[in-house]
């Protein structure tokens, strides 16, 4: 049997010290959890000792003493583990509950340890005192309160606090049972508890390491919604800002957004776009293509809001919001923005106005050197502004409109993407259609 403990109390004590570690090493937890995790598992470590020291056959007359001394600290210390496991799972006043617990239970073994109540020492050994019940009764007490506590922290988990609860349950009454009928079953005591209660530590620490992760995973996607409405948000103020610079601009870029979203949409289950085109493509592109005109925030107003043709030295000032428009968005997202979403969103702004057969400005990129995403701006950008009235020309039926974009397809625009977007002729058509008709209703009430 001594051999037994020797190998049980070293692999639960090894266990628990490497437990010790990966706490300390765990960059998941704070200072104060380290502190809770680490005294359970030392304590743990302390009662095997204790309970090594006192069974493992090695039984010495003349230590009776400094045996009963960690005897009475073992029974006194090992009801309180469950209080140190709450207190590392996070529930607050564990500490008060500890002291006052470990308080009761080393007077209490203290006094019954002179009487002979729940343990004694004589020239054999250690035996079992009549109310030995005393100390069932104080480790019953915390092993039920230890379950409750798993129930209040993995509220949130509730079909896997059954199992994990449950799991709990059996390995320690098992630990319980074996060690105190082992000797009415097998006529010798078998001391199993801390070897139950040291799985059932790891076994908790798992589970509790699940729940943070958890935790990390949900405060993680928070911040991640948190940031995206916050870019939502300097997207929205922007594109007002440039609206109210620009009369064309507020209804343009809500078109735009609409004509880019659905390209995309239609050339997203094409092979030749697969590696580009994902959902998340359509709805960056629909949510960034308001600021494709960024840049026009450096633009005078003069030029801006001319009702004219602008002469070639007001165009060449105005082709520079092109550029402007990456540098702006740059300077205002970044930070912000992770790299991807700052790259589509410069894309847009500085390379919508590029051409297929390479002379269009900011830089002259020719083909598919052009952003995809920029590419598709710039069917949905002209398509808008020659079905749209401005203060220096009128607007263009949609049907003549299409006949020029169709016509500078491989000139001015990708024709493969231009095909796609003359299949869709009556959804564009309706939709303009249907926008009339609100600017209209939105007249007759401002009038009214």
């Amino acid at each position: 049997m001594k051999y037994f403990y020797l190998g049980t109390i070293a692999i639960v004590t090894l266990m628990m010290l490497g437990m010790t570690f990966h706490v300390l090493a765990y960059s998941g937890f704070t200072k104060k959890q380290k502190k809770w995790f680490t005294w359970t598992f030392l304590s743990i470590v302390f009662c095997c000792f204790a309970e090594f020291a006192v069974h493992c056959g090695y039984y010495d007359p003349d230590l009776k003493i400094p045996l009963y001394i960690l005897t009475v600290l073992q029974f006194s210390l090992s009801p309180i583990l469950a209080m140190l496991f709450c207190g590392a799972l996070g529930l607050r006043g564990q500490k008060v509950v500890a002291i006052v617990f470990f308080t009761m239970g080393i007077i209490a073994e203290t006094v019954c340890a002179f009487k002979g109540w729940i343990f004694s020492f004589d020239e054999i050994g250690y035996h079992r005192g009549t109310y030995f019940y005393i100390y069932e009764i104080f480790f019953s007490v915390s092993f039920a309160y230890l379950l409750v506590c798993l129930f209040v922290v993995g509220r949130r988990f509730r079909s896997r606090d059954l199992v994990t609860i449950a799991c709990i349950f059996v390995i320690i009454a098992a630990g319980i049972a074996l060690t105190m009928f082992s000797k009415e079953l097998f006529n010798e005591e078998i001391h199993v508890t801390y070897i139950a209660i040291g799985l059932c530590a790891c076994l908790s620490y798992i589970y509790y390491n699940d729940l943070v992760q958890e935790d990390v995973k949900t405060e993680l996607v928070d911040k991640q919604e948190k940031m995206s409405r916050m870019q939502n948000h300097i997207i929205t103020a922007l594109a007002s800002l440039i609206e109210s610079r620009d009369a064309n601009t507020g209804e343009h870029v809500i078109r735009t957004s609409y004509f880019a979203k659905n390209l995309a949409e239609e050339i997203k289950g094409m092979k030749s776009y697969s590696k580009e085109v994902s959902d998340e493509f359509v709805q960056l592109i629909y949510l960034l293509a308001p600021l494709h005109d960024v840049g026009k925030i450096v633009v005078s107003d003069q030029i801006l809001t001319k009702p004219a043709r602008l002469t070639p030295e007001e165009f060449e000032e105005m082709k520079k919001h092109a550029s402007m428009g990456g540098v702006v968005i740059k300077q205002i997202l970044e930070g912000v923005a992770d790299d991807d979403y700052l790259k589509f969103a410069s894309d847009i702004a500085m390379y919508h106005h590029e051409r297929w057969d390479g002379t269009g400005y900011p830089t002259g990129l020719k083909g598919k050197k052009i952003p995809l995403a920029a590419r598709i701006m710039a069917i949905a950008d002209v398509f808008d502004a020659l079905t749209s009235e401005r203060c220096y020309k009128p607007k263009m039926e949609p049907e003549k409109a299409f006949q020029i974009i169709e016509e500078e397809a491989g000139t001015h625009f990708d024709p493969q993407l231009v095909k796609v977007f003359l299949k869709n002729k009556e959804l564009y058509v309706n939709y303009l259609n249907g926008q009339e008709t609100i600017e209209q209703k939105n007249e007759e009430v401002a009038q009214s």
